[in-house]
């Protein structure tokens, strides 16, 4: 198992280089990789976890458990969609290389258990992320890159002063180190990875950085990337009991504060992009179980964004007065219905456990947040729709691209099965009601939330509040 868990890390770095050598192998290795991580991934479930050490004096570790194989199969069939969805599209050699890169590097995130392979593993994320960002070389995706590039930038050197003072205290740079850590070196880590992972005010530059970025990128973006700033936080806090009431503190904040975002937006992939954040926040208020939250909802998302490249516009008030088609309309309502925890999807199952593994307070609180999500999903489930013409926007792997992800979102219902319950079913169907009800009642009042937190000049003075926060919580 060793050997072929080092084979499975270093196979898409090693394939990307060959595909930009040989650009005709480009999609096919691609997909290749794509589903190694996933056949990997399941292969987790029915081996017992495994660790390997890389340096034992500094204590650079691999752990790979169940934990990581929800994320590591997160990443193989999001990965796969997005290139089955790009297979016709004309994208470059470089374009599959960046995604392969980037691809292997997320992996290298969910089997990390020390804090400088985390870095490493971050740093290449954060550039091959940029330029598939930039992809387009237009002003704008440049700018958008940049900014996401310097942002993260700042973040992983608040990051990495933090590991300094954990490694000065252990000499070792385990996530462990975190039990007896200075409480500036916690401070400082969590803010490098609630920033790195688009969590709370953190987290603000995301809403921009999704929506602005190509289909297949927004895909990868939220269905994936996002992550790695989450895992090693749901990782710390599985081992650090000390610091998991942070954690779930901030999950709740994060749902509804991205939660409130994504009701008064008006431009669909805004929307998508400000739910991600409130989604996020789902995968930390019970680390548990965040690695089932973490597949359904890298699996909806990635649909949702892909859907939204084929519709005809952007602002959810265009759409309400152009019919989309009905074949897009029929997906584009079961990915609102799993996110939003209706029966019959994983989405349901996922709720259903996150909210089994809370206090009361918490559960009560998430239930308001999951009302939130039903408010923000009823606008994509009452557009307008009939039989068409397909739209030239469509590409022409959209099609499979949508039955490997709506179809696993169907199988991976059997991983919480115990869920379909009379009484969960009946508390999932009358929050989504009242989340529906509720949009119904809101659609009379135009409200815009102000921008200004999104500014970059304002990103980083936020984290500077954040910063002094944790300290404030962590001593606490």
């Amino acid at each position: 198992m060793s050997t072929l868990t080092i084979a499975w890390i270093t196979l898409p770095f090693f394939l990307g280089f060959i595909s930009y050598l040989f650009p005709r192998l480009d999609r096919y290795l691609s997909l290749g990789v794509a589903i190694a991580s996933t056949s990997y991934a399941l292969l987790l479930f029915a081996k017992p976890p495994l660790t390997l050490q890389l340096l034992d004096s500094f204590s650079v570790t691999l752990l790979i458990d169940q934990l990581s194989g929800f994320f590591i199969l997160t990443n193989g069939l999001v990965t796969a969609a997005v290139i089955l969805y790009c297979w016709r599209s004309g994208k470059t050699a470089f374009f599959y290389m960046q995604t392969l890169i980037l691809h292997g590097s997320v992996n290298a995130v969910f089997i990390c258990a020390d804090f400088i392979s985390l870095y490493v593993a971050l740093e290449v994320i954060g550039i091959a992320a940029f330029l598939l960002i930039a992809y387009p070389r237009t002003d704008r995706s440049i700018w958008v890159g940049l900014r996401y590039l310097f942002t993260s930038n700042v973040a992983m050197l608040f990051y990495l002063v933090g590991v300094a003072l954990v490694y000065q205290v252990h000499h070792s740079f385990a996530f462990a180190g975190l039990r007896a850590a200075p409480p500036e070196a916690i401070a400082l880590i969590v803010l490098g990875l609630l920033t790195k992972g688009g969590i709370f005010v953190s987290g603000l530059w995301l809403p921009l950085t999704h929506s602005e970025s190509e289909t297949p990128v927004s895909a990868l973006l939220s269905g994936v990337v996002v992550k790695a700033g989450v895992f090693p936080l749901v990782r710390c806090a599985l081992l650090v009991e000390e610091i998991e009431p942070i954690i779930r503190i901030f999950g709740i904040g994060t749902a509804f504060l991205g939660v409130t975002y994504a009701v008064f937006e008006t431009d669909s992939k805004r929307i998508l992009a400000s739910s991600t954040m409130s989604q996020l926040g789902w995968i930390l208020v019970a680390p548990t179980v965040g690695g089932f939250y973490a597949l359904t909802h890298g699996l909806v998302k990635a649909a949702l964004f892909l859907i939204m490249g084929s519709l005809p516009s952007r602002n959810i008030k265009a759409l309400q007065q152009q019919p989309i088609h009905s074949a897009i309309w029929i997906v584009l309502v079961g990915a609102s219905l799993s996110i939003s925890g209706f029966p019959l999807f994983s989405g349901f199952a996922a709720k259903m456990l996150t909210l089994n593994n809370l206090t009361l307070w918490q559960a009560n609180a998430m239930n308001v947040a999951a009302v939130g999500t039903a408010i923000v999903y009823a606008k994509f489930i009452v557009l307008p729709h009939q039989n068409q013409e397909q739209h030239k926007n469509l590409q022409p792997g959209f099609w499979v691209a949508m039955v490997l992800l709506i179809g696993g979102l169907l199988v991976a219902n059997a991983v919480y099965y115990e869920a379909y319950t009379l009484s969960n079913i009946t508390k999932a169907i009358a929050i989504i009601g009242a989340g529906w009800l509720i949009h119904y009642l809101l659609q009379r009042f135009a409200i815009k939330l102000p921008r200004v937190l999104e500014q970059f000049e304002h990103l980083i003075g936020v984290m500077s509040l954040m910063l002094i926060l944790l300290f404030w919580m962590v001593l606490a």
